[in-house]
């Protein structure tokens, strides 16, 4: 399975990359060997090059179709406001100054829509630099309708090229993606359940460990898969426009793979907590049940894995019988904890033989004879939406002013220094806006580095192919598949492999500039100029350090996990608010290890280092309690609804379990605000930091007072936990011996030995975080 993705990998960068050669292929040829009467028109072939750049790597016919209409959208834009700014100044009247306020004004007004695209708005901050620099260059021979038709014309050729580009030899559809990821997927996950039963019934530890370890870096492929194919399915509607609205359950695929991957995520969790190898709890009729379910679920996969996306699902109805008998039967028992991991692989197994949709919301499905929204509370919502989409939030208004001073300095210094190269100082940063935060040193070396990489081999070339003037094209073939393979390192990334490919094609794909490498140096100078106040803006904008929002958000998601345990409740149904939580939750995490890795990459200067390893162990601890508390809250839905069904066998001890939650809620919230307080203090300056023995992270500042103490509750809410297990026991019990049907009983004893797996290692997790977070503040007990 992974050599196969490997080389499917393999296949489709060098199939991207072959296609960009072709595009920038197009657009030399066109450039070098077009009739006169149409490259009179292509005024500005370099940005020719740089939309083909900005286009195709990586693209299928869906994003090429949908960048495009972002070309248009951007040309109509620019043509409109650069024309009748053009006319009202008229182009003898633009200065230096006056043409850096026009792209300044220019790129405010474009970038504060928040509804527009960013390709959209990089497109046009380019045409704008464009536009106005070469107005100031040309001065009154500037054509007021012609010069910004030029600058369209080279837009709309790069487009054009990579139209062409990505048809050849075959166009690449986001359709046949989705369906090449679905089938991989689809493998991926038939080869973890493989791994995963086998562990489980493995006799030896150690052969144990190594299925379990297969089966995690699976899981990392399949995290990818599902990423490919919730991308895809947002190009294919422009391929096939039809789909959304004939076949909307094409666009509910990503939401179906979640109810296969939550649980695969479930059998992983309980794998990685089990203690000892063979389990206990599987005797030898249980590891027949198991071997049989896995069978059965890859059977359905293997059936979904040949259907089309739209019409496969992941239990097809010539599977969907359940087995009469299901897979315990037995007396429960949770007094040795050691077997809970073991049940919990139970509950999931029956999640996938049932196909429970775990991850959809039960709260969002309308039934057919429910009443539809007030109408009033409708109209409001309606009116409060069109008031947020025509006046800009804070995020687009901080965009677009960020936008409009970098590339207003850029254009404006990058003048002054060179006024025949002026160009390049706006265009570097035009097309490396993004929305919200970057690594912005990370970026800033990667596109200095590729630029001068990419000139120097262009340099090179020029002078070995001097007097072949007509094959000057051939070195950029095997550079451009150079340059896609750079986008994918850590030393260079996108925007290092985009500028060492803009750096070589500037130099071989042009002519009539000038002796190349007086024109590199110019050029490295001009987008260092450029790097230089596009570093000073960001940071002028976002001054707080990685580190710094990676320590708020770690205390931010501190706040949210007490929020989602404190919403835990067997009285009430979970799906009132501990999805929504759980939901919450999880985007802070994200958010959290998108900052730990910008930290991890920031220079330190004058700070102390950043505490990457500390801070993943406790991303991870936080990842692991957002995943198991999505099954407290199915497993409460689920209590809530079957639980009727037993009467009071259920009623009796359920209050009994819910002050068991309370005193544990009571017991972890405290610590978790104590956390919480930790990770908000305000940071110390490192002069007011002591010895390296005496080290705590600086950015953390000085713990609140009792943070030292933190683990003296450790054995009483190991206590609390042991009589919530118990009152489980009991009324597993009571179920295992009533009247019920077997497979009602089956499922119901699951549920319970499976909630109390998860609420124990939701309180150990809690616990190990909490003293992860102590070795970050690394202070002395006793102070």
């Amino acid at each position: 399975m992974g050599d196969h993705q490997t080389q499917s990998l393999w296949q489709m960068r060098l199939g991207s990359a072959l296609r960009t050669a072709l595009a920038c292929i197009i657009v030399g040829c066109t450039t070098f060997y077009g009739p006169p009467q149409l490259q009179k028109y292509l005024t500005y072939s370099s940005f020719s090059y740089i939309t083909t750049i900005l286009i195709v790597p990586d693209a299928t016919v869906g994003d090429v179709m949908r960048s495009c209409w972002h070309v248009i959208f951007a040309t109509a834009q620019v043509l409109v406001s650069s024309v009748l700014t053009l006319w009202l100044v008229e182009p003898k009247n633009f200065s230096v100054g006056v043409a850096a306020a026009a792209v300044a004004l220019s790129a405010f007004v474009v970038a504060l829509p928040e509804s527009t695209h960013l390709m959209s708005k990089r497109i046009a901050f380019g045409q704008f630099v464009n536009v106005y620099v070469g107005t100031v260059i040309h001065g009154a021979q500037t054509g007021v309708v012609m010069h910004p038709l030029g600058v369209a014309s080279s837009t709309a050729l790069g487009a054009l090229a990579s139209v062409v580009a990505v048809l050849f030899p075959y166009p690449r559809l986001s359709y046949y993606e989705v369906c090449k990821s679905w089938q991989l997927y689809a493998g991926n996950a038939s080869q973890r359940l493989t791994r995963f039963v086998e562990a489980i019934v493995s006799r030896d530890k150690s052969g144990a460990l190594e299925l379990l370890s297969q089966g995690q870096s699976l899981s990392k492929e399949a995290a990818k898969l599902l990423h490919s194919i919730t991308n895809n399915l947002e190009t294919m509607v422009w391929e096939r426009p039809h789909i959304k609205f004939l076949k909307p359950k094409y666009m509910d695929l990503g939401e179906r793979l979640q109810e296969m991957e939550v649980p695969l995520r479930g059998l992983e969790i309980a794998l990685s907590s089990c203690s000892s190898h063979p389990v206990n709890l599987i005797d030898e009729e249980l590891r027949g049940n198991l071997q049989s379910s896995e069978a059965h679920v890859r059977l359905r996969l293997l059936q979904a894995k040949y259907s089309l996306p739209s019409d496969a699902t992941l239990a097809p109805e010539s599977y969907r019988e359940i087995f009469d008998k299901p897979l315990w039967n037995k007396k429960p028992t949770t007094k040795n904890r050691e077997d809970l991991p073991a049940f919990f692989f139970l509950y999931c197994m029956e999640l996938l033989l049932e196909n429970q949709p775990i991850a959809r919301n039960p709260g969002n499905t309308r039934k057919p004879n429910q009443e539809p929204i007030d109408s009033q509370n409708q109209q409001r919502w309606n009116f409060k939406g069109v008031w947020r989409n025509i006046l800009p939030s804070r995020r687009s208004s901080i965009f677009a002013l960020k936008c409009s001073l970098a590339l207003g300095l850029a254009v404006l210094f990058g003048l002054l220094y060179n006024k025949e190269n002026g160009y390049w100082s706006g265009l570097t940063i035009a097309i490396s806006f993004v929305t919200g935060r970057q690594a912005t040193f990370t970026v800033t070396n990667a596109r200095v580095q590729g630029t001068a990489l990419g000139s120097i081999y262009g340099i090179l070339w020029f002078f070995i192919f001097h007097g072949l003037e007509k094959f000057r094209l051939l070195p950029l073939i095997p550079w451009i598949f150079i340059c896609h393979f750079l986008r994918y390192s850590r030393m260079y990334g996108q925007a290092g492999g985009i500028s060492a490919a803009i750096g070589a094609l500037l130099i071989l794909g042009r002519d009539n500039y000038g002796a190349p490498s007086e024109f590199a140096i110019a050029r490295i100078i001009e987008a260092s100029i450029g790097l230089l106040c596009f570093l000073t803006v960001e940071i002028a904008f976002y001054p707080m350090r990685a580190a710094t929002l990676a320590k708020n958000k770690l205390s931010q998601t501190m706040g949210v996990l007490r929020d989602c345990i404190e919403g835990v409740n067997l009285c009430v149904p979970a799906s009132t608010g501990l999805r929504d939580k759980q939901r919450k939750l999880k985007s802070h995490v994200k958010e959290l290890e998108t900052f730990i890795q910008e930290a991890e990459t920031e220079p330190n200067c004058w700070f102390l280092p950043f505490k990457g390893s500390g801070y993943n162990r406790v991303l991870g601890s936080l990842s692991k309690i957002a995943d198991l508390l999505l099954f407290v809250a199915y497993k409460t839905e689920f209590l809530a609804q079957v639980g009727q069904n037993f009467g009071g066998v259920w009623e009796e001890l359920r209050q009994q379990m819910n002050v068991d939650l309370g005193l544990l809620k009571e017991k972890i919230n405290s610590p978790l605000r104590c956390l919480e307080e930790a990770t908000s203090i305000k940071p110390l300056p490192v002069s007011e930091t002591k010895s390296e023995s005496d080290y705590h992270d600086s950015e953390l500042g000085n713990p609140p007072r009792g943070f030292a103490t933190l683990g003296t509750d450790d054995e009483e809410v190991e206590t609390i936990v042991s009589n919530f297990l118990q009152h489980l026991q009991e009324v597993a019990d009571k179920v295992h011996a009533s009247d019920s049907e077997e497979k009602h009983k089956s499922q119901m004893v699951l549920c319970l030995t499976s909630l109390g797996f998860c609420i124990q290692s939701v309180m150990r997790e809690t616990m190990e975080m909490k003293k992860d977070v102590r070795k970050l503040v690394k202070i002395n007990a006793h102070t």
